[in-house]
C-alpha cells in the first residue's frame, strides 16, 4: 500500500444507457480532478454492477450500460494509466467481504438506512428484495476492501460512510484489538464534493437531476444526440419574470441554468448575471443550450468510438480488475486470517 499518497475510492451504477449533467458535475468531474493529481491521490474507480441488479434490470441492458459506463468514464477523462478502473463484479473479493460485513451488521442499523427505508416504503415488504436490506454492507465492502482514505460522496451519502466506519471499527475491535493484533481495516473518511454544484431537474427545479425521475424530459443525458439535449434545455421551466438572476427561492430554473452554464464555462455567477443582464430568457437558454452541446459533444463522439472497440474495453477491464484484486484478495485474505479462517 502506498505510504505517501492517499488512496480515493468510488463507484457508479450502470442503471441508465447514459450519464447526466448531475452525475457529470456531481461526481465524476471532480473523479477526473482527483485522478490526474497523481502525486497526491491514488485512484480506484468502480461501476459498480452488483448493486445495479437490486433492480433486476434485463440481462442485456446490464452488459450494455456498464460497457456504456466505462466508455463514458474514459471520454469524460479517466485515464487507465492513473487510475484503477474496474468493473464490481470482476474481482471476486466484494462478494466475499460483503458478507463478512452482514456478519457484523444488526438488523435494526440496516433497517435505519434511508435508502432502504425510503425504498421500502414505496414498494411494499413483498416486493422489497433483501439486496436492498443488504446494499449497504456490499457498499461497505467495497470500500474496505481497498483500504480507502478518502471516499468521494455528496451530502446524501454521509451515512453510508458512517456505517462503513462503523462495521470496520466492530471488526477491528472484535478481531484485532481483542487478540492484540493489528487492526485489519483502515476507517475510511468521507470526501464531501463540493457544495454549490447540484444540478435539478430542468421540468422541476426544486428536485435534484436523477436517473429515477419518472419523466427524462427535465434530464439532460451525455449520450443524448445535442438535438435532444438543446431542445429539452429550450424547454426548461424558469418563471414568469425576466431578470437572469440567482436565486433560489424565488427563480430555482432560471438559477439552475445558471449553475450549469457557469460550471462548464469556468465564470462565476456574478459574470454570467452580468453577461446576460437585459437578456430575455430566450437568449439564455440559447446560450446555455450552446455551451452544454459544445462541452459534450466531443465527450459522446469519444465514448460512442470506445464502445464500437470492445476489445479495446475488454482490455482495459481485465487490467483493472487484476489491479483492483491484487489489494482486494490481500485484504480478504487478512480478513479470514483475524477471524480464525483457514487460509490456503
Amino acid at each position: 500500500m502506498s505510504t505517501t499518497r492517499r488512496r480515493v475510492l468510488s463507484g457508479i451504477q450502470p442503471t441508465h444507457d447514459s450519464f447526466h449533467l448531475g452525475n457529470y458535475v456531481g461526481a465524476v468531474k471532480q473523479w477526473v480532478d482527483l485522478s490526474h493529481n497523481v502525486e497526491e491521490f491514488e485512484t480506484f474507480y468502480c461501476v459498480v454492477d452488483l448493486h445495479a441488479m437490486t433492480q433486476a434490470p434485463k440481462p442485456e441492458d446490464l452488459r450494455t450500460r456498464t460497457l456504456a459506463s466505462i466508455a463514458q468514464l474514459l471520454a469524460l477523462g479517466i485515464d487507465p494509466d492513473k487510475s484503477t478502473l474496474f468493473v464490481q463484479s470482476h474481482v471476486h473479493a466484494h462478494n466475499q467481504l460483503g458478507w463478512v460485513m452482514e456478519c457484523l451488521a444488526g438488523f435494526g442499523e440496516a433497517s435505519r438506512m434511508t435508502q432502504f427505508k425510503d425504498k421500502s416504503q414505496k414498494a411494499g415488504a413483498d416486493r422489497t428484495v433483501v439486496g436492498l436490506f443488504t446494499y449497504p454492507m456490499l457498499q461497505a465492502a467495497d470500500i474496505l476492501l481497498y483500504q480507502a482514505h478518502l471516499v468521494p460522496v455528496g451530502e446524501d451519502q454521509r451515512q453510508h460512510i458512517e456505517i462503513t466506519r462503523d462495521l470496520a471499527e466492530r471488526f477491528n475491535s472484535m478481531y484485532c484489538t481483542t487478540y492484540g493484533k493489528p487492526e485489519t481495516f483502515r476507517l475510511p473518511e468521507g470526501y464531501i464534493l463540493k457544495a454549490g454544484a447540484k444540478i435539478y431537474d430542468l421540468q422541476d427545479p426544486t428536485s435534484k437531476m436523477s436517473k429515477s425521475s419518472e419523466s427524462q424530459a427535465g434530464v439532460i443525458e451525455l449520450m443524448a444526440t445535442p438535438e435532444v439535449n438543446a431542445k429539452k434545455i429550450k424547454s426548461a421551466v424558469t418563471d414568469t419574470g425576466r431578470e437572469i438572476k440567482f436565486d433560489e427561492e424565488n427563480k430555482p430554473g432560471v438559477s439552475n441554468l445558471l449553475t450549469i452554464y457557469t460550471t462548464l464555462t469556468g465564470t462565476t455567477i456574478e459574470q454570467a448575471e452580468a453577461e446576460f443582464d437585459g437578456k430575455g430568457y430566450g437568449d439564455f437558454k440559447g446560450a446555455v443550450s450552446e455551451v452544454v452541446v459544445e462541452y459534450f459533444k466531443p465527450i459522446r463522439e469519444k465514448a460512442l468510438s470506445y464502445l464500437e472497440d470492445k476489445t479495446y474495453l475488454h482490455s482495459i477491464l481485465e487490467k483493472g480488475a487484476q489491479k483492483a484484486a491484487a489489494v482486494a484478495d490481500q485484504t480478504v485474505k487478512n480478513v479470514y486470517e483475524a477471524m480464525g479462517a483457514i487460509t490456503l
